[in-house]
């Protein structure tokens, strides 16, 4: 099975109606996209998936500003996933990501970065799992497959 990882489209990027945009670049990528849920985060889960920054400067307005208005949640899929979207994704603030990236061309603050995304796979495996049962997420083939990723199988 191919890579997956966690994409969040904050509130920043639902609100400034970015997520279409946002989607069509993952997509025009060629990443599969596997499940997808738009939901309000409440604190006490925001909280759980930033546990790793918790005693951080940071932590509280990460929580505060995840769970401030409605998140989209899309698992992607494709084998190197979490370092394409990454890539995709640009530096963390906005002021620093190259033009090209999604936040390099949207974002210009520290606060407000647009989009969160796994750091590894185990990162992925666990973010994934707190937003999505395994019945949620659907298995099924790229017919583009062999164009994006040189199959011809």
């Amino acid at each position: 099975m191919a890579e997956r990882t966690l994409v969040i489209i904050k509130p920043d990027g639902i609100q400034r109606h970015l997520a279409g945009e946002i989607i069509g670049r993952f997509e025009k990528k060629g990443l599969k996209l596997v499940a997808v849920k738009l939901r309000q985060v409440q604190p006490a889960l925001a909280s759980q998936l930033y546990a790793v920054h918790k005693g951080k400067p940071f932590y509280e307005g990460l929580v505060r500003s995840l769970s401030s208005a409605p998140v989209m949640l899309l698992v992607w899929e494709a084998d190197g996933v979490i370092a394409m979207v990454r890539k995709l994704m640009g530096a963390t603030f906005g002021y620093d990501a190259e033009p090209g990236t999604i936040r390099g061309d949207f974002g210009c603050s520290r606060g407000c970065n647009l989009v969160h995304g796994s750091d590894s796979p185990e990162s992925a495996a666990k973010e994934i799992a707190l937003f999505f049962s395994p019945d949620e997420i659907v298995s099924y083939e790229l017919t583009t497959g062999k164009w994006l990723y040189g199959r011809n199988e």
